[in-house]
C-alpha cells in the first residue's frame, strides 16, 4: 500500500505539472499568436503601400536614422535581430525582459523594413513573444526556472507565425538556446504553444508554407556525395556570413559619430551596392523571391553575397529586424547557384540549402531537419538532413547568436571549455596545440589497429 501511494504522489506530480503547462502554453499561444499574427500583417500592408513607388528605397537611410533613434531614445533592448535578445534573457537575465521592448520592436521593425531594409519578422516576433510571456511571468510572480520555460514558449509561439512550422517552430526553440544540448524541459510547453499560436495564424488568415517539391534522385550514391560536398561549401559560407555581420558591426562601431547618422551611412551605403550590382532583390524582407527560389526560379549567381551585405549593412548600421529570414534568402540562392554551376535539379538544391545554411548559423540542426520536413516533405528532408548535419559540424563552436551557451564541444577531437557563451569561445579556451596533435595521432594510432 506505501508503494501504491508514493506511485500515486509521483505520478499525480507529472500530471498535474503537465496540466499547469498545458494551460500556461496555450494562454501564451494564444496571446502571442495574435499580437504577431496582427503584426505581420500591418508589415505586409506597409511594403504593399511603399513598393507601389519605384524608388521608395531611396528612404532607407531615413529610415535606419529613424529606428536607431527611437531605439536610443525608448528602449535600447530592442536593437539587433530579436532572437539574440530572446536568447540572452533565458541565459543571461533569467527569463526578464522588459515589455517596453514590444512597442519598440514593433515601430522599428516596421520603419526599417517597408523602405527596403534587409531583415526578416522572425527576430521581432520571437522577440515580442519572450517580452509578452516574461512580463506574464512577472505578473503571476513565477519561480526562474518557469519563467525561463515561459519565455521559450513565446520563442517558438514568435517564430511560428513567420514560418509556419509547428513542430520545427517548437524545437527550435529548445534548442537555439544551447550549442549541444536541447531544453527538454521546456519541450512540451513549446510544442503546445507553437501548435496554439499556429492555428491562431490561420484562423487569422497566415497561409502554411509548403513547398511541393517532387524531385528525387535517381542515383542515390552521386547524389549522396554531391549533397556532402555541397554541405561543407555551406558550412563554410556560414562562417563567411557570421564574420561579415560581426566585422561591419564592429565597423560601426569604432564610427565616433552620434550613433543615429551611422544609419544614414549605412542606408547610402546599401543603396549604392544595390545600384552597382543590380540588386534589388537583396532589399526587404525577400519572402517573395524566396518562395520564387525554391520553387527552380534561377536567380543571379552572387544574390546570396549581395543580400549578406544588405544584411550585415542593415543591423550594423543601426535597422531593426531578424535575420533568420535573411539566411533562408542566402542558403536558397546559394544552393540556386550551385545547382545552376553543375547542372543540378536547382529547386532541391535550394531547398537543401536553405536548410543547411539555417542549421550551421544558429546551430540548431534538429529543428533544420524538421523544418525542412515540414516545409519540403520527406523526400526532400532525409536528404537535406545529410548537408544539415554536415555543415553543422564545419562551421565549428561559430554563431549568429554570440549568447549561445557552448554545453559540448561539436568534435571529441578538440576540448573547449563548456558553459559558456559562443563568444567567449577562443584559442584560450582551447586545449594546447601540442594535446591537440597528441590527440589526434592517438586516435590515428587506434584506428588503424
Amino acid at each position: 500500500m506505501k508503494s501504491l501511494k508514493r506511485l500515486t504522489i509521483y505520478e499525480s506530480i507529472f500530471v498535474g505539472s503537465a496540466l499547469k503547462w498545458t494551460l500556461l502554453s496555450i494562454i501564451i499561444g494564444l496571446i502571442v499568436g495574435s499580437f504577431t499574427t496582427i503584426f505581420i500583417k500591418l508589415i505586409n500592408i506597409g511594403v504593399k503601400f511603399t513598393s507601389q513607388f519605384q524608388y521608395y528605397y531611396l528612404f532607407l537611410p531615413l529610415a535606419l536614422f529613424l529606428s536607431s533613434f527611437i531605439i536610443i531614445k525608448l528602449a535600447p533592448d530592442a536593437k539587433g535581430h530579436g532572437t539574440e535578445k530572446a536568447i540572452e534573457s533565458v541565459n543571461r537575465n533569467k527569463g526578464n525582459m522588459k515589455i517596453a521592448v514590444v512597442p519598440v520592436k514593433l515601430l522599428t521593425t516596421f520603419i526599417t523594413i517597408i523602405f527596403g531594409g534587409s531583415v526578416g519578422l522572425e527576430g521581432p516576433a520571437t522577440q515580442i513573444g519572450g517580452a509578452i510571456s516574461s512580463f506574464l511571468g512577472n505578473i503571476t510572480k513565477m519561480d526562474i526556472m518557469d519563467k525561463r520555460r515561459l519565455v521559450v514558449c513565446g520563442i517558438s509561439s514568435g517564430f511560428v507565425s513567420v514560418f509556419n512550422a509547428p513542430v520545427g517552430a517548437a524545437i527550435f526553440a529548445c534548442e537555439v538556446l544551447y550549442i549541444g544540448k536541447l531544453s527538454y524541459i521546456s519541450l512540451l510547453p513549446s510544442l503546445i504553444s507553437s501548435f496554439v499560436s499556429y492555428y491562431v495564424g490561420l484562423y487569422m488568415g497566415n497561409k502554411p508554407l509548403i513547398f511541393r517539391i517532387k524531385y528525387v534522385p535517381k542515383n542515390q550514391i552521386n547524389s549522396f556525395i554531391n549533397i556532402c560536398i555541397f554541405g561543407i561549401a555551406t558550412g563554410f559560407l556560414a562562417i563567411l556570413f557570421i564574420k561579415i555581420v560581426k566585422y561591419i558591426e564592429h565597423i560601426f562601431k569604432k564610427i565616433k559619430i552620434y550613433s543615429p547618422l551611422k544609419g544614414i551611412i549605412g542606408g547610402i551605403i546599401i543603396i549604392s551596392m544595390v545600384y552597382i550590382t543590380n540588386s534589388f532583390t537583396s532589399l526587404g524582407i525577400g519572402d517573395e523571391t524566396i518562395s520564387k527560389i525554391v520553387l527552380g526560379t534561377k536567380t543571379g549567381n552572387f544574390s546570396f553575397i549581395t543580400k549578406s551585405l544588405t544584411t550585415a549593412l542593415t543591423l550594423g548600421s543601426g535597422g531593426s529586424g531578424g535575420i533568420l529570414t535573411p539566411m533562408l534568402f542566402i542558403g536558397s540562392s546559394f544552393g540556386n547557384t550551385w545547382a545552376q554551376i553543375l547542372g543540378l535539379n536547382i529547386a532541391f538544391y535550394s531547398a537543401i540549402g536553405m536548410a543547411a545554411f539555417l542549421a550551421a548559423c544558429s546551430n540548431v540542426p534538429i529543428a533544420s531537419i524538421i523544418i525542412a520536413m515540414e516545409l519540403f516533405g520527406n523526400d526532400v528532408g532525409i536528404y537535406a538532413a545529410i548537408a544539415i548535419g554536415i555543415s553543422y559540424i564545419v562551421v565549428g563552436h561559430q554563431s549568429i547568436y554570440p549568447t549561445q551557451f557552448v554545453m559540448s564541444s561539436k568534435t571529441p577531437s578538440l576540448k573547449i571549455k563548456t558553459n559558456i557563451e559562443v563568444k567567449d569561445v577562443s584559442e584560450t579556451n582551447l586545449i594546447s596545440k601540442k594535446h591537440i596533435m597528441s590527440s589526434l595521432l592517438k586516435k590515428k594510432n587506434n584506428f588503424f589497429h
